[in-house]
């Protein structure tokens, strides 16, 4: 629930709380509207310069800082993993909440970078949990050979559902996170969530001694993780490459 942030974002500064930590793209604006002075450490958000919550990552100014889960090229190598993985692929959707403002930026990505492999991209769009039985359905009916799932609140809280319909209609999927593997998800590649949150915590300890977020640098990933399910493999028909398994940093058999 996105539209939430804004008086959630509110209500923190009328508390007048010492630091407001904010998960995700949504989260960090509502922040960043509701306070000038707070101190906000952002966790796990989309590209900030991008999206204008800080004025650059050396020097983020006013009251903010933190990490960024935004990499150069990310969604670039999420599907030339999806080509590895998959042979002959032709046609991959990115499936996503367009309702997150960063999502737009992520899109572009994967319309670049599936011009450059050659992929026929397609947009798959949810805004509520009623929308993946649908969205699952047109994507079968437009042939998706396979799919690149994107990183978002709404997609980690039913990542659930979105695994048990990718191997429902049988679609091989390429996921921005290692919690949705575990689920039955076949493959993630992205930034160690965890790495980032550890990282969060010097943050939030050096501002509270004292530091100010605008002499604090927005850092970026330094750690990334690539997860393969083997059973999920096999349930597909999948053979995963050696030079896949070689460079995994976890293998679920």
């Amino acid at each position: 629930h996105n539209e939430r942030f804004p008086n959630l974002a509110t209500e923190l500064a009328r508390l007048n709380v010492d630091l407001i930590l904010a998960r995700g793209t949504p989260a960090a604006l509502a922040a960043k509207n509701a306070t000038r002075t707070i101190p906000i450490v952002l966790l796990g958000i989309g590209d900030p310069v991008e999206q204008g919550v800080v004025a650059s990552l050396a020097h983020p100014g006013a009251n903010i800082t933190g990490l960024s889960a935004s990499a150069t090229e990310l969604y670039a190598k999420r599907l030339e993993l999806l080509t590895e993985l998959v042979p002959r692929v032709a046609r991959i959707a990115f499936l996503t909440n367009m309702g997150n403002p960063n999502e737009q930026f992520n899109w572009q990505q994967i319309e670049r970078a599936a011009r450059v492999l050659d992929i026929r991209p397609q947009l798959l769009d949810v805004r509520k949990p009623e929308d993946f039985e649908r969205t699952f359905n047109d994507a079968s009916e437009q042939r998706i050979d396979a799919l690149v799932v994107a990183l978002d609140g709404l997609l980690s809280q039913n990542r659930q559902i979105i695994v048990d319909l990718a191997a429902k209609h049988r679609l091989p999927a390429v996921y921005g996170s290692s919690e949705f593997i575990l689920p039955g998800g076949l493959a993630a590649y992205g930034p160690s969530y965890s790495d980032l949150y550890r990282r969060a915590a010097n943050y939030v300890d050096k501002i509270l001694k004292g530091a100010r977020p605008a002499d604090l640098p927005v850092e970026l990933p330094t750690k990334f993780q690539l997860v393969i399910n083997l059973k999920t493999a096999k349930s597909l028909g999948l053979t995963i490459p050696p030079t896949i398994l070689a460079r995994a940093d976890e293998v679920i058999e």
